[in-house]
């Protein structure tokens, strides 16, 4: 069916936060490798295909491996958050920060993380479909009755999130939201799956796909 040449095209930003020390790892996980790529890579190249710019990544512990591995990717840009330690919530308010300091102009934001290696292009997509058909300020991915990211945030709700404590995360916000009927999910059953022990990391590599954890 031909595009409505009467709607509006949807202008996303995305932030991807890529600051962790991956202490219970053992190693960056940014820097993992999926189908050929690393996480980090991967996130912003989905985050890319959709059609989402700027995309800001927040860099914290690796810096400089993390940001050497995306200097091929033109349509990124990196923003070290010199407070990574202190928690998610200071990750979301570099990136944020760093939006709103572009003066770029977007509809909403997609919040991501990079260790989920099952986001793709698909779901963003629906992410984003669901936002502009339902009218709602958020759109979360549930996954085990929880709603979490990857996550879009509508431009008005941007302030809560520069706000955010260091040590709080996009979470307080989504319930927030939630609770007001301003909030909507999708069903992400990969996201329960994401690395953070090496537990995880071989459980990964024993998938036979890589898709089914």
């Amino acid at each position: 069916m031909p595009a409505d040449s009467n709607v509006k095209p949807l202008r996303l930003a995305a932030v991807i936060l890529a600051a962790g020390g991956s202490t219970r790892l053992g190693q960056p996980k940014q820097l993992l490798h999926f189908r050929g790529e690393s996480f980090v890579t991967r996130a912003a190249r989905v985050t890319n295909d959709v059609g989402c710019s700027p995309i800001v990544i927040v860099t914290g512990a690796s810096a400089p491996e993390v940001e050497g591995v995306l200097e091929p990717l033109p349509f990124t840009r990196t923003v070290f958050n010199p407070d990574w330690e202190t928690g998610m919530g200071s990750s979301i308010r570099a990136g944020i920060s760093a939006l709103l300091a572009d003066g770029a102009s977007f509809d909403a934001v997609l919040l991501l993380v990079c260790d989920q290696p099952l986001v793709s292009e698909a779901l963003l997509f629906h992410i984003s479909e669901t936002y502009r058909n339902s009218g709602k300020k958020v759109v979360a991915s549930e996954y085990n009755d929880i709603w979490g990211v990857p996550c879009l945030f509508d431009q008005d709700i941007l302030p809560e999130l520069a706000d955010l404590g260091a040590t709080g995360g996009a979470k307080s916000v989504i319930e927030r939201h939630r609770r007001a009927g301003d909030a909507i999910s999708i069903p992400f059953p990969g996201g329960v799956f994401d690395v953070d022990t090496p537990a995880d990391w071989e459980r990964w590599q024993e998938c036979k796909d890589n898709s089914s954890p």
